[in-house]
């Protein structure tokens, strides 16, 4: 399996306050990974990191090149394309693509022209006159169009409706995602991407409080559904967490035996939303 990120310790302070503190994980080729977290765990200035575009201390490797020395050679494979709807309104979208051009020297412009043809962003369009819909496929045209090994996007659909920032994700996974290529994402729709995600790294107040694959949260978590009268028994198993659901108590549990836990009511593998609030909750505790 090919490591494409690579950390060892990260660290960065803004003052007294720890934006990454002693962060440690790998990203490998071929996976969906999403950095999930509350505003100010950390997640932009890791992927800063990751980008190259801020100081740290401890050991970061991207593409087996240190980003904070090599940034020139790392971005030649990476793709980071921040939020067109910040671009100025008054920008044309045929100059979106020649600055997009002129930044990544693995753009193709060709491809990005074609994708908007079939939409109806037009080239002489102003981005301030954009629909929230067309920005969206403006965004997804200038992602797709570049040839990299790892695509880093920060809140991608941030200030879209649900039916937009579906299909993006729809449209991402479809038309760009292959076993070459690599998405590192932050959101804060956990619920929209869970389905997508290989891995999951969750982040709090800069330190890492989870990072495994989908399919062994799927084996070492589990939420199970508990008639009243079988509560007791549940919380002397020490779950995570408890909460009332439709008048029966839900409970999630962190490498419990399968068995009991089966006696106990109806076993499920936790949605992402729950996990991390579970997971968050009892670090604070």
């Amino acid at each position: 399996m090919t490591t494409l990120v690579k950390a060892s310790g990260l660290s960065k302070s803004y003052g007294t306050v720890k934006a990454l503190d002693q962060a440690s994980f790998e990203i490998h080729q071929g996976r969906i990974v999403g950095l999930i977290g509350p505003n100010g765990a950390g997640k932009t200035t890791a992927l800063k990191a990751v980008l190259g575009l801020t100081s740290f201390e401890g050991k970061l490797e991207v593409l087996g090149l240190d980003p904070r020395r090599e940034r020139h050679r790392v971005m030649q494979d990476v793709c980071f394309i921040a939020d067109v709807a910040v671009l100025p309104k008054w920008l044309r979208v045929r100059n979106a693509l020649d600055l997009v051009d002129r930044l990544h020297p693995r753009f193709e412009r060709s491809r990005a022209e074609d994708f908007l043809s079939r939409t109806t962003v037009r080239m002489d369009s102003k981005i301030g006159q954009l629909s929230k819909g067309m920005v969206t496929q403006l965004h997804l045209a200038l992602v797709m169009a570049i040839e990299a090994r790892l695509l880093v996007l920060d809140e991608p659909t941030l200030g879209l409706d649900i039916l937009f920032r579906k299909e993006f994700y729809k449209t991402l996974l479809n038309d760009y995602f292959d076993e070459n290529r690599t998405i590192l994402v932050t959101t804060h729709q956990v619920e929209e991407i869970e389905n997508i995600l290989t891995d999951v790294i969750f982040i709090d107040r800069g330190r890492l409080v989870l990072d495994e694959s989908m399919d062994s949260i799927a084996d070492r978590f589990a939420e199970v559904s508990v008639k009243p009268d079988r509560a007791e028994a549940a919380r002397q198993l020490g779950p995570l967490s408890e909460q009332e659901m439709f008048g029966r108590r839900v409970f999630l549990f962190e490498n419990g035996n399968a068995e009991q836990l089966r006696d106990l009511g109806e076993m499920r593998t936790p949605g992402i939303a729950d996990l991390f609030v579970a997971k968050i909750k009892e670090r604070s505790a």
